[in-house]
């Protein structure tokens, strides 16, 4: 289901990205007449009223064609796009700025796209968006966790003189220590054996719990009327639907992190003449074009295992401020103390966003 829902996302993603381009690309062999379209005269490949191909091809083929190239946006323009926004954003941004636009595709064609195509890989191939460990992994956790906590102790019984002040508490701390590594223990150990859920969930996931949580009345919803409380708990009591249903909003909602964007690279600017929100907007939209390609390949390379895969990891999370860094300087033209503080100051807002763009995805999720 999701991976059905992921690909329609995807198709969709191309289709809108291709629909806001300019007609572009070969149109055939070109001939004198009329236009097809507006009945104007042509003379060249385009129509010089309307715009439309003078030569209109009626092929299997050729729909197929305009499959790719909507669906993959396959053009000359991608390629040039791509290398200035993973190398030179400053560059790609200001010229599509000041007007170099039909060598580039445009900054809300490539947003769409690449977020759709994030969500599709991601469906696939991605990070888990909770990571859990299995049941004899955290098992074989808590055996050591007891055995630390009395080696622990019978260091400090052995090790702590009888009329240290304080002593009791200390010892008190550590037996405490030992009580609740063991209680963990048993938990995992009974949740190991126990019988098949009536629910299907495993025992001792973290479904499990969030479901018993909720069924207890231990989970309490502090926002709301009572009938958006009790729509929440319902979701919540379905932990892998509720799961699912947060994936799919943010993957509808993805949009909402461009109004949230703009008005805070406004504020690194507001006293400074020459800028308008159209140019923060474009820088925001390539920007976060970015971050949706570093997101995919992030979750790529986090499903393998080894030294390798989690340096490579951390040098393409060490990439976010040094690619703000280069957009901030070369799109505004800044200089390059002007360009680390306002990083410095776009990393933070860059957390307010994410953090307030979750909040409204998770709520919404869990409403709707």
């Amino acid at each position: 289901m999701v991976d059905i829902e992921a690909t329609g996302g995807l198709v969709t993603g191309g289709v809108i990205a291709g629909a806001i381009e300019k007609p572009s690309g070969h149109a055939g062999e070109a001939h004198a007449g009329t236009c097809s379209d507006c009945g104007q005269p042509v003379s060249g490949n385009f129509c010089a009223h309307c715009g439309q191909p003078t030569h209109v091809h009626r092929s299997l083929l050729h729909l197929g064609e305009e499959l790719l190239h909507g669906v993959m946006h396959f053009d000359a323009r991608i390629w040039r796009t791509l290398p200035l926004l993973l190398l030179n954003p400053g560059k790609l941004t200001r010229e599509w700025i000041h007007g170099k636009r039909t060598r580039y595709v445009s900054p809300l064609a490539i947003f769409l796209f690449t977020v759709f195509l994030m969500f599709f890989a991601l469906s696939f191939g991605g990070v888990e968006p909770i990571q859990s460990q299995s049941l004899d992994e955290r098992i074989a956790e808590a055996r050591t966790a007891v055995v630390e906590s009395r080696e622990a102790l019978a260091t400090v019984q052995a090790e702590t003189p009888s009329d240290t002040p304080g002593r009791a508490g200390i010892v008190a701390g550590a037996q405490g220590a030992v009580t609740g590594a063991e209680a963990t223990l048993r938990m995992l150990e009974e949740a190991k054996t126990a019988a098949p859920r009536a629910d299907g969930l495993a025992p001792g996931s973290w479904q499990a719990s969030v479901a018993d949580s909720v069924h207890d009345g231990r989970v309490t919803i502090g926002i709301g009327d009572k009938k958006m409380k009790e729509k929440i708990l319902h979701k919540l009591a379905n932990p892998d639907f509720a799961l699912y249903k947060i994936q799919q909003t943010a993957y509808k909602f993805a949009f909402l992190l461009i109004p949230l964007s703009i008005p805070f690279v406004w504020l690194l600017f507001a006293w400074k003449r020459g800028f308008t929100w159209y140019d923060h907007g474009v820088f925001v939209l390539y920007s976060l074009t970015f971050m949706a390609i570093l997101t995919m390949a992030v979750g790529v390379f986090g499903r393998w295992d080894g030294w390798f895969p989690d340096t490579l990891v951390g040098l393409l999370m060490l990439s976010v401020p040094v690619h703000m860094f280069a957009q901030l300087k070369g799109t505004y033209g800044l200089s390059i103390f002007s360009a680390l503080w306002r990083t410095a100051f776009l990393l933070l807002f860059c957390v307010f966003t994410i953090t307030l763009f979750l909040a409204a995805i998770i709520l919404m999720g869990l409403t709707g």
